[in-house]
């Protein structure tokens, strides 16, 4: 793929923000989209554009977009790579934590795919980039939720990469595995939502807080990682569906290879679930 007119939202740190220096020093002109725009002014030139991007927001989807087709006319590449991530056992997760995640995981993506479909359908070969997870492929413990918006995700991938076909516009979903980033810090204060103090979960609190790290233990560099999401956007034929990043390929095999009895031992072992029960709740914190 040729570079042209991207926009990349989520780019205020991490990913995004490293996806957005790379894809310029490719010769692409990138809208760089973040809830706080200032974040990115230190990197802002004529072909690095912040732009004030809350992917919940349709007003400012409405304006982007907007904006984009004034200055450029069409786009080219939009990858969806905002994301939050709440753990915390599900059954006692505020609802309202839950919705949050599917709205900027699931519901938000789609809404910027719909509403930047006429730029990107002004020329054939546009792609559209999903960052979903190995998550939304081997569903854990404590991240429930989180991992149930990635696999929403996936499934509406697969099905805008069918839909859109016809009109020349390509879908690839990226599956990272563990990646560094500020995610696991901001999954880990998220327990303040929804980890309360009388959960009955309070003695697994520290599995709680390994989950929510995860995703950087080992992780691979992100500029690593970008690297090769950009070398994958630059091909003429990107695949459907790329796992990326350590533990990506690994943690699919153990879901597909281990009869479920087995995998739900394995995790429960993994998470302090083996042996925990009520009465559990009234000894001293379990400790991994």
């Amino acid at each position: 793929m040729k570079p042209g007119i991207a926009l990349i939202t989520g780019c205020s740190t991490g990913i995004g923000r490293e996806l957005a220096q790379q894809l310029v020093r490719q010769g692409w002109t990138v809208y760089a989209g973040a809830r706080r725009p200032d974040t990115l002014q230190a990197l802002a030139s004529e072909t690095l554009r912040p732009v004030e991007l809350d992917v919940n927001a349709p007003e400012q989807i409405v304006a982007c977009l907007a904006r984009i087709e004034q200055e450029a006319g069409r786009l080219d590449l939009l990858v969806n790579n905002a994301g939050y991530g709440a753990m915390g056992p599900i059954v006692e997760m505020p609802i309202e934590q839950v919705r949050q995640q599917f709205e900027t995981n699931v519901f938000a993506p789609l809404a910027l795919v719909q509403a930047a479909l006429p730029l990107l359908t002004r020329e054939r070969g546009s792609l559209v980039v999903n960052i979903g997870s190995i998550s939304g492929i081997l569903t854990t413990p404590f991240s429930g939720a989180y991992c149930a918006t990635k696999a929403a995700l996936h499934s509406l991938s697969d099905a805008l990469r069918l839909e859109l076909a016809p009109f020349g516009v390509r879908v690839l979903t990226v599956q990272p595995g563990a990646i560094r980033s500020e995610f696991g810090n901001n999954a880990q204060r998220s327990l303040s939502a929804t980890l309360p103090a009388d959960s009955r979960y309070q003695p697994l609190r520290s599995y709680i807080e390994a989950r929510a790290q995860a995703s950087q233990q080992n992780g691979t560099p992100t500029e690593q990682f970008v690297g090769e999401l950009v070398r994958l956007i630059g091909q003429e034929s990107p695949p459907a569906v790329k796992r990326l990043g350590n533990g990506s390929t690994a943690f699919v095999l153990l879901k597909r290879l281990l009869p479920t009895r087995m995998l739900d031992k394995v995790l429960s072992r993994k998470f302090g679930l083996a042996g925990f029960s009520a009465e559990a709740t009234a000894r001293a914190p379990a400790r991994p």
